[in-house]
């Protein structure tokens, strides 16, 4: 069944910052009006996790939450044999709809970018097998991300390319691509997200998600700043209306066709 209400399609929910109150954190969600949470794996131990999370509260109504599982390429060096091995296992599972999160990261490199391609490509090659759609991660590296992805794209079952900061030609390529875009809040960041807010009225309606990449990247633009700077999945309606501002839709026109391509992508 597809939730009702917007769906964020990246929270890192296994991160130490919700270690402490993770319910209350889902329950203000649910107010907000979040129908539905993937929660992101980025090593081998946090996807297990990130199931972990979704089989504890499977009775939730609201949000429905899901997992990705997968080896982020800041993670990429400690990819062992048995690190994707145990990805693959966990691709299988039902409470796991996605791959990733993967990609290539070159603005940091905390891992060799040989290794990241690796890593990544090895991914690619288990979610094809698994049917999966791919959550995939690029920052600078866009050029290397494209050419990875147009030789294993037609094996794949689709993805999007999360959190979304690129030129227009990195957009126009995923674009071509058949991938889905996600917007968080760097939109709402007038230092780095203006380009944001004209890019976004590209990316046509059935291809838009949203999502918040709680705890990071707290929207800028808050009236009022959560003690501590912590993201939640309750600020995805204030991503949401920034998103529906720069297209000129509603919050409801927009919540409607992103919670529509989410359950499409990800079989929701």
């Amino acid at each position: 069944m597809t939730p009702a209400g917007l769906i964020d399609i990246g929270a890192n929910l296994t991160n130490k910052a919700f270690g402490a109150d993770l319910d209350a954190v889902l329950a203000r969600a649910a107010g907000a009006g979040v129908g539905g949470i993937l929660v992101t794996g980025t090593s081998a131990a946090g996807s297990r996790r990130a199931r972990e999370i979704v089989v504890e509260r499977r009775a939730l109504a609201a949000p429905r939450l899901y997992a990705t599982a997968g080896i982020h390429p800041h993670q990429a060096s400690s990819a062992s044999r048995e690190a994707l091995a145990e990805i693959r296992e966990l691709a299988r599972r039902e409470q796991v709809v996605a791959v990733g999160e993967c990609g290539l990261d070159y603005n940091r490199d905390f891992s060799p970018r040989d290794r990241q391609r690796a890593c990544f490509e090895a991914q690619l090659e288990i979610a094809s097998e698994a049917k999966k759609p791919v959550f995939l991660h690029e920052r600078d590296a866009a050029e290397d991300f494209a050419r990875v992805l147009e030789r294993h794209r037609p094996r794949l079952a689709g993805g999007v390319v999360h959190c979304f900061t690129g030129a227009r030609a990195a957009l126009e390529r995923y674009l071509g691509l058949d991938l889905y875009i996600g917007i968080t809040g760097w939109i709402c960041d007038e230092r780095r997200g203006a380009h944001l807010r004209q890019l976004v009225r590209l990316v046509p309606e059935g291809r838009l998600l949203v999502e918040t990449d709680a705890p990071y990247l707290l929207p800028r633009d808050l009236a009022r700043r959560p003690a501590g700077g912590r993201n939640e999945p309750a600020l995805l309606a204030h991503v949401a209306r920034a998103v529906a501002s720069c297209r000129g839709e509603t919050l409801e026109q927009l919540t409607a066709h992103t919670t529509a391509a989410a359950a499409r992508l990800f079989g929701l």
